[in-house]
């Protein structure tokens, strides 16, 4: 099938995907009409998987059963002991445990709200997320209850600690002795539009906000994404049961869950379509590899720096990869030379990307195999339950091929940030999310993302697209790893520069990068500052390169 007969297969009247229109807050939407009413109902759905395993992390095999087990005693402890009630906020903040998943399982399943907090916050930080959700408990693991021991007593909130039998303190209980062995999940109405989650974005002043998804947000996101699985099977003709001997599907959680990538496309997609989640305790190459090899793992999700550090760990070639089908990720552009090296490095993996925000709840144009190949420069294609389209700095709507910010419409988008209503209003613009991001949309509906709107380095009036320059620089055969920025100059405003590692073994100067640059791209284009380094670029918790960063420590150089 051709894409566009795909989509109308599985998205017309009689397909599993059927969609119809609803109105949500005012505005008019597609939704899908077979999509659960909320994550509760989606969470009670995954107790006919039974015994079958869903979580492996280390030496730990957990059940479907063993978890809806812990989800039900959490939630009857939450409302019997902690007095939650509907709409009420719990925080979560530990590393990636199956606790964690308990945890949000139980919160969305009563009707309260999770507030996913970064498992990397300082205390201040944590202050801040506690204080501005309001939340009434945290759940924490041992290094982030440490944390916020200082803060718990003026912040009036009790800590419910995970994996830590020795901590001691009068606000404090223990997970293991506190939740009952069995109990019943309490009954609860929750409504498609009651507010589900708030992740916190790292925005790029102030404190962060808390962008809020509502149960039909996440499960929009959801059933696209098993839209598109759907999608892709039926265009390459892989549908019906799998061959003999063939790995079950699973995925790897390499990322956070506190991101939205973590959370929603791989744990949640995992938890809604009964895959086995093998859950990693930090990110490591040489681990990742072992993992996939002594699972089967059949799916690989991470920022394109952790697919460049699988390709280029030393174990690579010793560890049987053949399980895996898709090598996958988003968060950043991948480079068309990772695009072909994915392709030509794995036996059956094919490579895929996804462009989505913590404001679409992860959701939107995706790319995948021959079509990514055919374009690999390009996020893809979104499905009609979403409307996409670029617009020029007053708000109109471009046409094909022109440049501007790219915004979204659809149900999967968060409904608003918490307690920020200007934000909300400067974000969301007649049902319309502004991504900050400028790109294009070609004749096909394939968007392509060039550059985040206030990272685009301006030269001399000339705008200089940072993800072209780094594909450029990773197609020299020393590169590992490539950041491209601006920073500023008295008489262009800005000039480019370029942070780069180097593979081990390799050397590179400046002279080679710009010969090797001088055919690819346009001199302006070329970095005129380097910073050419051995050891890996900073990274947040999702993997991303820190470019801010980066550009603090050049400029503090120059001025030095």
């Amino acid at each position: 099938m051709t894409y566009e007969q795909a989509v109308a297969a599985l998205m017309g009247d009689d397909g599993p995907f059927a969609t119809t229109v609803e109105t949500i807050r005012g505005q008019q939407y597609q939704v899908f009409k077979r999509a659960p009413a909320s994550l509760r109902d989606m969470f009670a759905a995954t107790r006919a998987y039974g015994d079958k395993v869903f979580l492996v992390y280390e030496d730990e095999r957990w059940s479907f059963a063993e978890v809806m087990d812990r989800v039900d005693a959490l939630a009857s402890t939450m409302v019997e002991r902690y007095g939650i009630r509907p709409g009420d906020r719990v925080a979560i903040a530990m590393r990636n445990y199956p606790e964690w998943i308990i945890s949000f399982a139980a919160v969305t399943s009563i009707g309260a709200i999770a507030v996913c907090m970064n498992a990397w916050w300082t205390t201040d930080e944590m202050r801040y997320g506690l204080d501005d959700s309001g939340a009434s408990l945290l759940i924490a693991d041992s290094e982030r209850a440490q944390r916020a021991i200082p803060i718990i007593d003026q912040a009036d909130i009790r800590i419910l600690l995970a994996r830590d039998p020795q901590t001691e303190h009068p606000r404090i209980d223990h997970w293991d002795a506190t939740l009952p062995r069995s109990a019943t999940m309490p009954a609860v109405e929750i409504g498609r539009d009651d507010d589900a989650m708030i992740l916190y974005t790292s925005g790029t002043t102030g404190f962060p906000k808390g962008a809020v998804s509502t149960h039909r947000s996440v499960l929009t996101a959801l059933t696209a994404y098993g839209c598109r699985a759907a999608v892709n099977a039926a265009m390459t003709g892989a549908t019906g049961a799998a061959p003999t001997g063939a790995p079950e599907p699973s995925m790897i959680l390499a990322v956070p869950l506190f991101h939205v990538t973590g959370l929603v496309p791989v744990m949640l997609s995992s938890f809604a379509g009964g895959l086995k989640l093998v859950m990693m305790y930090k990110w490591i190459p040489e681990r990742a590899l072992e993992l996939i090899e002594r699972e089967r793992v059949t799916i690989f999700v991470g920022v394109p720096t952790m697919t460049w550090d699988l390709l280029e760990s030393p174990d690579f070639a010793k560890r049987d990869t053949s399980s895996l089908s898709n090598i996958g990720g988003g968060g950043a552009p991948a480079p068309p030379e990772l695009v072909k090296r994915v392709d030509n490095s794995f036996r059956g993996g094919r490579p895929s990307i996804g462009y989505g925000m913590t404001e679409t709840t992860a959701y939107g144009p995706q790319n995948a195999g021959d079509d990514y190949m055919r374009k690999p420069t390009s996020a893809g294609r979104a499905l009609p339950i979403m409307e996409l389209r670029v617009v020029d700095p007053d708000g109109k709507p471009l046409p094909a091929g022109e440049v501007g910010e790219i915004c979204f419409r659809g149900a999967n988008v968060i409904r608003g940030y918490w307690n920020k209503p200007d934000a909300t209003a400067e974000t969301i613009v007649d049902g319309w999310l502004r991504s900050g991001d400028l790109g294009r949309i070609d004749e096909e509906g394939f968007v392509f993302v060039l550059d985040r709107a206030k990272d685009m380095v301006l030269r001399a009036g000339e705008n200089i697209y940072c993800a072209e320059v780094e594909a450029a620089i990773y197609e020299h055969p020393a590169v590992y790893e490539a950041a491209v920025f601006g920073i500023p100059h008295p008489r262009l405003g800005e000039e480019v520069a370029a942070a780069i590692v180097t593979k081990p073994g390799t050397a590179l100067n400046a002279s080679e990068l710009h010969e090797h640059l001088g055919d690819k791209i346009a001199a302006f284009k070329v970095p005129s500052v380097l910073d050419i380094r051995s050891e890996q670029l900073p990274r947040n918790a999702s993997g991303k390169i820190l470019k801010r960063a980066l550009r603090d420590q050049l400029v503090e150089k120059q001025s030095g």
